[in-house]
Formats: structure tokens, sequence, C-alpha cells
């Protein structure tokens, strides 16, 4: 744990590069700062183009810089695209850790998520914010494997990166470098750090439920018998040509036996036109069923206003703090134009105190509501906000 800063309470500053390019004196306020942890959401051009990173590790040697790729970068000024977010944040007593660990492909991801928690498990942990890849990742099994190694009593947040719709390569970003295959998170300790959380959908499912006939993990091969590829593509019409984009627009809502909805989506991360099937983001369950869903910007916004409400709880202290909104990417391309108007509505929740820092993602990691069970999320607006006590 670094423990570089003055005493103090906590302190949270952003600095929005347009271009993802600090000019001279861009990251001077946060330096004086003296910061020990430093949130970093940028594009992938961005994370590459050889200026940002060095220009980081130089201007934050003592600090530990975190975050990822993404489609979209959601910060107190909005939504960007193709820039990089930097914030900042100095804690009176910095009770935190960062690990690594390296993906080895799809199915490995629960026990990279084994290994990444076993280097935080210790005395005191109650929360663990994971960043991960976009793509080439089953979410659900890298959460699964978190949850074995750190017990029922830790929650998890945190998101799979995004490289702008393209789901082709993602990155992350830790003290090791930007990586397209590392897993980076963050453990909290102790009782001076208090985490809430709060994550809403807004969508709507419409047409019949599908049973689950054939799946082998978050691959899903057959609905009611039928090549899943093929279901879904009569149901998408004119937008199948423009698969796996157009997937965002279309998630499915993960039922149960029963036809509950369990209160999970699955969204589309690619296809295989040679097995009919479809990637999702994250596990469904053989014998469950599906059902597909869509919104509307007026419905998404309310969503995300819902989960700002849950998250309020932590804006009880007087002091800074810090929310990180991660949103899907499916959530933008629905609202268009209109998808600043999400992070206001969080903004209005949250008041001025709480720095808004975040990302469009391919996957949102979040407990439910009132619970300590993380799942991975899909088309959601998920909440994790940070206060110092």
């Amino acid at each position: 744990m670094d423990e570089s800063a003055e005493i103090g309470e906590m302190e949270v500053r952003q600095v929005v590069l347009e271009k993802g390019v600090p000019a001279t004196g861009d990251l001077d306020e946060l330096v004086a700062m003296a910061p020990q942890w430093v949130l970093v959401f940028a594009s992938v051009p961005c994370l590459e183009n050889g200026a940002l990173v060095p220009a980081l590790e130089a201007a934050f040697p003592r600090a530990q810089r975190v975050g990822c790729s993404t489609a979209g970068e959601i910060s107190c000024d909005g939504v960007g695209d193709g820039s990089a977010v930097v914030t900042a944040i100095r804690f009176d007593n910095p009770a935190f850790r960062v690990a690594e660990a390296e993906l080895e492909g799809m199915e490995d991801s629960a026990t990279a998520g084994q290994r990444l928690a076993a280097q935080l498990a210790g005395a005191g942990l109650n929360h663990v914010l994971v960043f991960g890849q976009g793509v080439n990742i089953n979410g659900s099994a890298l959460i699964a494997g978190m949850r074995q190694a750190l017990g029922p009593e830790v929650t998890v947040s945190g998101g799979l990166a995004g490289d702008d719709g393209a789901f082709r390569r993602t990155l992350t970003l830790s003290n090791s470098g930007v990586s397209d295959r590392r897993i980076v998170a963050v453990g909290f300790y102790g009782a001076t750090l208090r985490l809430s959380h709060g994550s809403f959908g807004g969508w709507q499912p419409f047409g019949p439920a599908r049973q689950v006939t054939r799946s082998a993990g978050n691959i899903l091969f057959e609905l009611d018998g039928e090549p899943a590829l093929e279901v879904y593509k009569r149901y998408l019409g004119a937008y199948a040509k423009d698969l796996p984009a157009s997937g965002l627009l279309f998630p499915f809502a993960m039922l149960g036996a029963d036809h509950n909805a369990t209160g999970l989506i699955r969204t589309i991360l690619g296809v295989d036109e040679a097995a009919g099937s479809l990637v999702l983001a994250g596990d469904i369950e053989q014998g469950g069923y599906l059902r597909l869903m869509h919104a509307s910007t007026d419905a998404l916004v309310d969503g995300a206003q819902a989960a700002a409400e849950a998250a309020r709880q932590v804006q009880a202290s007087a002091s800074d703090s810090l929310s990180l909104l991660v949103s899907c990417v499916g959530r933008k391309l629905v609202m268009g134009a209109r998808v600043d108007e999400e992070v206001e509505a969080v903004g209005d929740v949250l008041g001025t105190r709480s720095t808004l820092c975040g990302f469009y993602s391919y996957g949102e990691i979040s407990p439910f509501v009132d619970s300590t069970d993380c799942r991975l999320h899909n088309q959601t607006m998920t909440i994790t906000s940070l206060v110092e006590l």
C-alpha cells in the first residue's frame, strides 16, 4: 500500500484530455495533490499513441495508475469519444492494493479471476474493483472465479473494456503498462472507505420467450432446437447485416425455467456463422429461457437515475466522493446524441461533491441493489460510489 500522501480528507480532481495527449501544464493540478491512485479511461488510440502513458508515468511515479479502454469516456463534463479522462484521488488513509493477472484466453476466465483475487484476499478486504478486457473473455466466469477466492462478504464491481464498438482489441492499464490480456483489480481494506452501489437497466422485453436448448458457457448454439444465429437474424431483419455491432441494440433478458426474469441481461459480443452460434458477454443457463429486449432513450435515462438513487446513500458524508459509472455501449448507441442525458441525470442525483468518471463498456460488474451478490450485467448503468470517512 502506498503511503506517500499528506494527511487530509479525501480529495478528487479530474482532467479531460480531448485528444489524449497532455500538453504542458495539463496535469499540474493533479500532480500537486500527490495522489495515491489515478484512474484513467481512454480510447484505444489514446492508450496506444505513445504519449499518454509515459506522461502519466512521469507525472505520477508513486501513484497506482489503473484504467482501461472504452467505447466512450465519462467525466463530469458528460460523454466523450477519442479522449482520455484522468481522475486523481488522494486518501487520508490509503487502504488499498492493486493486483493484476494475465488472461490466457476465454477458457481461462474463471481461473484468471481466482489468481487475481488470491493476490488481494486478506484481513479487512471489503470490496474489489476490477477491469478486464472486453473481447475473448467470459465475464461471468471471471466474477465466479473471483468470488470463489474472495468469499461472499467481499463485493465486486467494475467493467469490461471497450474499443468503440469494434469488438477487436481492448486494453487495460496498470503500472505495468498497457495490455490486451491483463486483468487489473483494486482491493479496498478496512472501515475508512465507504462504498455503495446502484445498477439499473431500462430495457423492455418483446416477443416470445425461447428456451436455451444447447449452450456451453457463454456460447449460445440453439434456441427452441434451432440454430441460435438463425433465430436471432429473423428477429433483427434488416439489422442482421450489421452484426455483431447491431446486437447491442437487441440484448437478451435471461429468464429462469419458470419464465421469471433473473434480473440479468446478456449482450451479443460476436457471431459464428459456421456454427450458427452467438457469443454472449457472460454465461447463460441451458434449459433456461431468453427473451429479446429493446429500449427508448427516456427509459434508459430513467434507469440511470434509479441507479444513482440506489448509490446515493454514500453521499451522507460532506466530503468529496468518487462515483464510477460503467454503462453499456448498447445504451450509448440507442441514445445517440442524447447520451449525455444519462450522465447528467446521475450528476443531478449525486450532487457536485461527487466526481463522476467511468466509461461505456462491454460488460458491467456490480452487486444487485441491497445485496452482496455480484454479477456480470449487460445493458445497464452501474455506479460505485466511494467516500472516505
